[in-house]
């Protein structure tokens, strides 16, 4: 059994945009951590399905167009339908301080903006993961 922690990476939607995360992706590995990237252009229920299956600590999803607001609750209820109720969500991209707020509020577990240093997204990760503890 390992105590790695297990992150999947995805990019949902139409954003074709994708260096961002792969950066964030060996940045985590480099970490120690497992690290999955389900690739572009995934729908909701393929992300969730693959993070149910992966059976990851974190589900981490890169957004840069603008449709977090849409996409953030369909993942929820997506975890939520198959019962998960343990996996932290994080936001990672462009997203205004308004709508951070409002994303924290439905349940996304903190939001990583574009210029938020490699270190503090290390530390982030496992701050979350040591506050939900074991699973």
């Amino acid at each position: 059994m390992s105590n790695k922690i297990r992150v999947l990476l995805a990019k949902v939607g139409l954003d074709g945009h994708d260096r961002g995360v792969k950066i964030v992706a060996r940045t985590l590995r480099d970490a120690g951590m497992d690290v999955i990237y389900t690739g572009l252009h995934r729908s909701p229920d393929e992300v969730v399905a693959a993070a149910v299956q992966e059976d990851v600590d974190v589900l981490g999803v890169s957004l840069l167009s603008g449709a977090h607001m849409t996409i953030f609750p369909k993942l929820l209820a997506g975890l939520k339908a198959r019962g998960v109720d343990d996996m932290i969500v994080v936001g990672g991209g462009v997203m205004p301080d308004e709508d951070v707020v409002a994303l924290k509020q439905m349940g996304v577990h903190e939001i990583l903006l574009q210029d938020t240093p490699p270190n503090e997204i290390i530390a982030t990760i496992e701050r979350l993961v040591a506050e939900r503890g074991e699973r």
